[in-house]
């Protein structure tokens, strides 16, 4: 019997969730290489400039985003996807590229732009491996912490 794989969906984070983003972790091998939710959150409280999402499965949290636009970028700003994360409990599932997929799409329809940007450490390569698969190359640019900057140009 064939097992249906089931839809993901981004809602933001709200009063009613966000404990349970909180408890979202990523896996000890990826210590660094991204903030935990908590500080995600508080810095989204102080800057509304952040949108922080949560990723479901079904009815369960499996992930957490967060994106926000940037006017501070001379002369048309830009629209960063700042955060993405699978929980470790639900890593190896596709989840990631799938929410990865979804986030461009709701990231082009919300801002009106075709051109995303992301940062990364380089020794992050699955994460790299999954952003080239998407379409992102890297600028040549660092971002303030000295992560490699990389941006995707969407079709219309």
């Amino acid at each position: 019997m064939e097992t249906q794989k089931t839809e993901l969906r981004i809602e933001p984070i709200t009063e009613q969730n966000r404990t349970e983003a909180e408890s979202l972790h990523i896996a000890s091998a990826q210590t660094g290489f991204i903030e935990s939710v908590v500080d995600c959150l508080k810095e989204a409280d102080k800057k509304k400039c952040w949108r922080p999402v949560g990723i479901y499965a079904g009815n369960t949290m499996v992930g957490f985003a967060m994106y926000g636009f940037f006017w501070m970028y001379f002369p048309f700003g830009r629209v960063w996807l700042d955060r993405l994360m699978i929980d470790e409990r639900y890593q190896g599932r596709g989840y990631g590229k799938t929410a990865l997929r979804k986030l461009l799409n709701r990231l082009q329809k919300e801002y009106k732009r075709n051109k995303i940007y992301l940062s990364v450490y380089k020794e992050n390569r699955v994460a790299i491996q999954m952003y080239e698969k998407a379409g992102f190359r890297f600028t040549r640019g660092k971002d303030i912490h000295g992560e490699l900057v990389m941006s995707v140009k969407l079709s219309d």
